[in-house]
């Protein structure tokens, strides 16, 4: 029996509830359609977008450690691949500040940068109420990553209420796998899903979901902004919406190969000169699904190849123009890149087994069968270069374990190590002068790798928290000149031992 139309979003909210993305998350080169340095649509345009292909790739576990990440770089543009796993929230998410870098709390700040790639890995990467926010800024990739219930009212809130948006000369995005939810609409304090304005351009958001908001997103903030565009949007799900999937002001859009399912009180919105070509798309139980909404300031599309399934359409007035109920093109888009439809028919299945977060990052062939990426190696942190500033340093701690030493961690033998009194403690490298350090990397021995669970680096000579996380390994901080660095230990799975504390200039 076929599903009602639900006529408002908090109604279906009552009855469907809100599902988090989970599963097993895996960071690796995918094909070619759908890997970092592989971007699709018009993310390819305007020298293409690569994200930090190229460059370092690090670990974080917290909001704080991506922004330090960003500020250890040498520059605001050298490339770096930030692997994300766990839950990214307001309680871990702190400003850095560096020369890389301008950050801010509460946010994951992606301001005045360029060359980054975001990327979750292991059980997966979780910004919860804790929204991206890319502002004058080119050639980023967002991929594999879960971003929920991010507020613009009510507490707390977070990069104006959108999960991703976009603002003030960006160029080359690629958002991919993602996986972007709310819990009602502007009334329960939420805003956009997915938005773009003030000169955002070169914009590909595919295999993606985006659910359970009373709007999807927008291109352009309003009518007078209409700097934006060339967006493609491919092989995503769009369920429980109630409007803006997405809003498009001015500027041009693809859509292919999209499922819409629910959208309560319209869709794709053209208006205000905007040109949508919109192919191969299932649109399913759902309203006004394509024209011009809410205004009399007329948009365009071209249409082929879509399914309507129970789609209903109102009668058209003076701020309503709907496209259907037997909708036709009235205009052309000329799309610069290459691309394959797969048929409208099998949009759902294809869709559903590869759109979203922790979804191995499966693609379409094309011919609607999903493919799994051939297993490669997950990435490991890349090792810092350059001389290991602690040999010949100083060294001090808390109470150490008896038989060890603070000298061992800085004599560059994985044999010898030291060990705090229990599961919690602290050890320092020391210079008879200011130092600068940009990364650490912290060595277990063999035998308790694994021990090391939350950690601090503090700054010896103030005091200050320069980054936290869990687990050893390599640790990027804010490019720092100091005469001390303290790494803190506050959790563990029995007594750690530390064979080596080793620091870098870059």
């Amino acid at each position: 029996m076929r599903r009602p139309v639900a006529m408002r979003l908090y109604a279906a909210l009552a009855t469907l509830g809100v599902a988090a993305a989970t599963g097993m998350v895996v960071a690796m080169p995918e094909q070619a359609s759908a890997a970092v340095g592989g971007a699709t649509g018009y993310a390819t345009q305007n020298g293409g977008t690569t994200g930090g292909a190229g460059g370092q790739t690090v670990r974080a576990t917290t909001g704080t450690a991506i922004h330090a990440a960003l500020c250890s770089r040498a520059s605001s543009s050298t490339p770096i691949t930030i692997q994300v796993e766990g839950t990214i929230n307001h309680a871990n998410t702190s400003k850095v500040s560096g020369g890389s870098c301008n950050t801010a709390d509460g946010v994951i700040e992606l301001k005045q940068i360029s060359n980054v790639t975001i990327v979750g890995v292991g059980s997966g990467a979780v910004f919860d109420q804790l929204g991206i926010h890319i502002r004058e800024s080119r050639n980023i990739v967002i991929q594999n990553v879960t971003v929920k219930n991010v507020k613009k009212s009510g507490s707390p809130t977070s990069n104006g209420g959108d999960a991703i948006g976009m603002e003030s000369d960006v160029r080359n995005v690629w958002v991919d796998h993602a996986t972007l939810e709310a819990s009602g609409g502007e009334d329960e304090g939420f805003d956009g899903l997915f938005d773009m304005k003030d000169g955002t351009q070169y914009v590909t958001l595919s295999y993606s979901v985006l659910r359970n908001s009373g709007r999807g997103g927008l291109i352009g903030s309003s009518e007078s902004d209409l700097s934006n565009g060339y967006i493609t949007f491919h092989h995503n799900l769009y369920e429980n919406i109630d409007s803006r999937a997405p809003l498009l002001r001015g500027g041009t859009a693809h859509m292919y190969n999209n499922h819409y399912v629910r959208l309560n009180e319209s869709g794709i919105n053209s208006r205000a000169g905007a040109r949508a070509k919109v192919d191969n798309n299932y649109f399913e139980d759902s309203k006004d699904v394509l024209g011009t909404f809410y205004t009399d300031e007329l948009g365009s599309w071209q249409v082929a190849g879509n399914t309507f399934d129970n789609v209903t359409w109102t009668s058209p007035g003076t701020d309503n123009h709907p496209a259907g109920p037997n909708p036709q093109s009235n205009t052309t888009v000329a799309i610069p890149y290459a691309y394959t439809l797969d048929a409208a028919g099998c949009i759902p299945g294809v869709v559903s087994q590869t759109a979203g977060a922790g979804k191995g990052l499966r693609v379409s062939d094309g011919n609607c069968t999903p493919q799994t990426p051939t297993p490669t190696p997950t990435p490991t942190p890349t090792q810092p270069g350059g001389t290991n500033l602690s040999i010949g340093a100083g060294s001090d701690g808390s109470s150490k374990a008896d038989g060890t030493s603070y000298g061992n961690v800085r004599d560059g033998d994985l044999n010898t190590y030291w060990s705090p009194v229990g599961t919690t403690g602290s050890i320092s490298i020391k210079w008879g002068s200011p130092t600068t350090v940009s990364s650490i990397h912290i060595r277990e021995t063999t035998g308790a790798a694994g021990r090391v669970g939350s950690w601090r680096v503090l700054d010896g000579d103030t005091g200050a928290q320069l980054t936290s996380g869990s687990g050893a390994g390599v640790i990027s901080l804010p490019r720092t000149t100091l005469s001390k660095v303290t790494f803190q230990i506050t959790g563990a799975s029995g007594t750690p031992q530390i064979a080596e504390f080793e620091t870098y200039a870059g």
